[in-house]
């Protein structure tokens, strides 16, 4: 089910990010770096079952585990403590986050062999492209 997204991929580009960043409550110090910052998302499946999403970037490593369509608790890379939940809609994988009554999300979704990923927002949509390493 999330086997085509595992594995190491690479930022190529990343579209209106500062505005998501803006939308979600991010401060200007902060989303000066993450503009800056072009994280590799690694992907992959543990013996349990578990599925880790590791974020790294010479800024910050974050890394979420979870099961499909169990809530959990994420501490974001900027710090918000959400509660998020992960599924899997038409083939694309889906982070609903809630923090202090608001709601985002990001669907990842792999295309033509590279991952493209939509952070919303409200009517804020930023996309963020990442091709696969070898």
């Amino acid at each position: 089910m999330v086997d085509k997204f595992v594995g190491t991929w690479k930022m190529t580009t990343s579209d209106n990010f500062d505005e998501y960043m803006k939308a979600i409550g991010v401060g200007f110090a902060t989303r000066q770096v993450g503009n800056r910052t072009k994280p590799n998302l690694v992907v992959c499946v543990d013996e349990q079952g578990l599925i880790c999403m590791k974020s790294q970037s010479t800024f910050k490593t974050t890394e979420i585990k979870f099961k499909l369509n169990e809530p959990f608790e994420e501490t974001t890379a900027d710090d918000r403590k959400t509660t998020t939940v992960m599924t899997v809609e038409n083939g694309k994988l889906v982070q609903k986050q809630t923090w202090d009554g608001k709601e985002s999300t990001i669907e990842r979704e792999v295309s033509d062999g590279k991952l493209i990923a939509k952070c919303k927002m409200g009517d804020v949509v930023a996309v963020r492209t990442y091709v696969k390493e070898a």
